[in-house]
């Protein structure tokens, strides 16, 4: 017989509690969006910190935590947002690796700073892998539980850990290593594809003054509001692809920055892209939070992406097979 899998329970699901990996990377061609996790540095980092490979799917925690049991004993980190997670009341760290006792709760209390936290699980959160992948894209209906956010009563099944989590207990990300999430971030941008359909001033406007998430933003993406951003003439162009990070700008002048669950192409022209180094810190911002950018060159991208992970590879190595 196969050994049964270890199982959490969802006692209450929280606000919005999906099942998240690193994305469907390579099939936006056929319309797929990428998806996985908003800030997929936090939640490489809670799996290396378990001996996880780093596109193991864990838990993205936005703004109001879930309340979990624990049918079998695991061993869990928490990393990304502090939402102030408890254990049978007893405070748990962030950034650490942790023993949940079989029969224990996780519970969430109120936000101390930062937007989505992850939950990984030494062996990771199983389901069906979709094109490659255990994210949920709620828009298309498609991964995590029925490719929708965690309902009460929802059964997590966990996969086989490849090392002992036990082993790991009490590993730890340095507090110099955690970043500090604000309700303002400044976030670096090198210029978008379209930029020349914008007038000459149009980038320093941008980086001129912050600008504020409206309540529309999503995972989809941020509605920005502050300084309009003048085009030369229209703002539409025919469609193409948009990513991540890319910077779009409608009729309105309103920029909207794109985020994990963006759609696969855009018909408005795109002034500017986010550095994918920077793309955690907007990942933990919320609606009324403010933003400002910094225009780099793409050498100075390229150069942060690639400090930001030799930096973790250096803390945290990969899993090797």
């Amino acid at each position: 017989m196969p050994l049964k899998q270890p199982t959490i329970h969802v006692v209450r699901p929280g606000l919005f509690t999906t099942i998240q990996d690193l994305g469907r990377v390579g099939y936006q061609r056929f319309g797929v969006s990428v998806s996985g996790a908003m800030d997929p540095w936090a939640l490489t980092v809670g799996n290396r910190l378990l001996g996880n490979p780093d596109r193991t799917a864990g838990l993205e925690i936005t703004l109001h935590g879930p309340e979990l049991l624990f049918e079998d004993a695991l061993s869990i980190a928490i990393t990304g947002a502090d939402l102030n997670p408890t254990s049978n009341g007893v405070a748990l760290p962030m950034w650490t690796v942790v023993r949940m006792p079989a029969g224990s709760r996780l519970e969430f209390g109120m936000r101390r700073h930062g937007t989505r936290a992850y939950l990984t699980v030494a062996g990771g959160i199983d389901g069906p892998l979709m094109l490659g992948s255990r994210s949920t894209h709620v828009r298309s209906g498609i991964g995590g539980v029925a490719g929708r956010a965690l309902r009460k009563w929802d059964r997590l099944n966990v996969g086989p850990a490849r090392v002992a989590g036990k082993l790991y207990v009490g590993r730890t990300l340095p507090e110099a290593q955690r970043p500090r999430y604000q309700s303002t971030a400044t976030i670096r941008v090198i210029p978008g594809p379209q930029a020349d359909r914008f007038t000459d001033d149009a980038l320093e406007i941008l980086a001129s003054q912050p600008y504020r998430l409206a309540s529309e933003s999503d995972r989809m993406g941020y509605r920005l509001q502050g300084l309009g951003l003048p085009h030369r003439t229209s703002a539409d162009i025919v469609s193409d692809a948009v990513s991540a990070g890319s910077i779009q700008v409608p009729a309105d002048r309103q920029p909207i920055l794109l985020m994990a669950d963006c759609q696969t192409t855009g018909g408005y022209a795109k002034l500017a892209t986010m550095i994918a180094a920077d793309r955690a810190l907007a990942a933990q911002l919320s609606p009324g939070d403010r933003l400002s950018f910094v225009v780099v060159t793409h050498e100075t991208a390229s150069t942060l992406l690639r400090s930001v992970h030799a930096e973790l590879d250096r803390r945290l190595p990969p899993y090797r097979d």
